[in-house]
């Protein structure tokens, strides 16, 4: 049976679900109000990311009813996404402690480890590196620090939704390459309902993600990543790339503040789109450059190393090269000025 179908159908319900959600926001005064560390400077209602939860984790099941999705891919996808979209939820209407949105956060990454059977063996320079529990340490906290940067990075209209459409797109092309055309439904059908949303998103803005929308992103990505990873480590590496813009310029950033003693769970304006934003004056210039960097760099970079043209480390060193020189340019974790 085809499954062509839940593509527009996807697209269509995020589509309109956005619509509900914005009205719901404004009548329920769920609003970002801009303030001295905002990116933007029109009051927006938030929250429409939950279209995208409702209608991926409904495309997931369809997917798993019909032997598209592994019943261990659906309840690590599902049962960490839902956990950190819950949270988010909460967070969006209201505020929850630091403290405890981050061990719900970790609680969400060891549900995904659980299901997924942990860190595989990751090729690293021609040497198989088997990690064990410190692999799976790590995998946990590369989840827990994939569903913040992508909080960290969803600061201007449209760049997380252009982010993880790219990706996801990006991704079903390296499994094609790979010849594990299996694997594309899941970011496929994420890559659609996103496309929904940011009808909505699209600057200017209409509507924001949350952080019920932005987590929820950030850890499907990792789970989805780690899911190749078990396929072969060249489509976690090739996942990385893709991801190269948002890992590039939140951990940058973070690592900056934190050398400067700085509170990094505290609100700023500090990244490198933002400094570039308010540099070129809009959100809509930098967000499509997000795009074209993907499309022009990262997605060749990330195709040559999974057609085994380039080791996967140093394709990534390759990748991020030019990503860093972008952000000490814009100045990623200086002191606002």
């Amino acid at each position: 049976m085809t499954l062509w179908w839940l593509v527009p159908l996807v697209l269509a319900m995020a589509l309109m679900m956005t619509a509900i959600l914005r009205r719901y926001a404004l009548a329920k005064s769920i609003i970002d109000i801009p303030n001295a560390r905002s990116s933007h400077a029109i009051p927006t209602p938030r929250g429409g990311g939950v279209s995208i939860v409702v209608a991926f984790l409904g495309a997931l099941l369809i997917l798993a009813a019909n032997d598209k999705v592994e019943p261990h891919a659906l309840l690590a996808l599902g049962g960490a996404g839902s956990v950190i979209a819950v949270i988010g939820f909460m967070d969006d209407h209201g505020h929850i402690a630091a403290r405890w949105r981050l061990l719900g956060h970790f609680f969400a990454a060891a549900w995904a480890l659980a299901w997924l059977g942990g860190m595989p063996p990751l090729e690293l320079l021609g040497t198989t590196l088997a990690l064990g529990w410190v692999g799976h340490v790590l995998a946990a906290f590369y989840l827990v620090w994939m569903l913040n940067l992508y909080n960290f990075m969803d600061g201007i209209d449209g760049i997380a939704s252009v982010e993880a459409i790219t990706a996801c797109l990006g991704a079903c092309l390296l499994y094609g390459l790979a010849g594990v055309t299996g694997l594309s439904w899941a970011p496929l059908l994420l890559a659609a309902a996103v496309a929904g949303f940011l009808f909505w998103n699209f600057p200017p803005a209409r509507i924001f993600m949350g952080d019920a929308g932005s987590g929820f992103l950030g850890i499907v990505l990792g789970v989805l990543s780690l899911l190749a990873a078990w396929q072969s480590s060249a489509l976690l590496w090739g996942w990385l790339i893709l991801l190269g813009v948002f890992v590039v310029d939140a951990t940058f950033t973070l690592a900056r503040r934190l050398f400067r003693g700085e509170k990094v769970y505290e609100a700023h304006r500090s990244h490198a789109y933002q400094f570039a934003s308010r540099r070129h004056q809009g959100h809509l210039s930098v967000t499509l450059g997000v795009l074209v960097i993907n499309l022009l760099w990262l997605l060749p970079v990330a195709c040559a190393v999974v057609l085994g043209y380039l080791d996967g480390f140093a394709g990534l060193l390759i990748a991020y090269a030019p990503l860093l020189v972008l952000a000490l340019f814009y100045r990623a974790g200086a002191r606002e000025t």
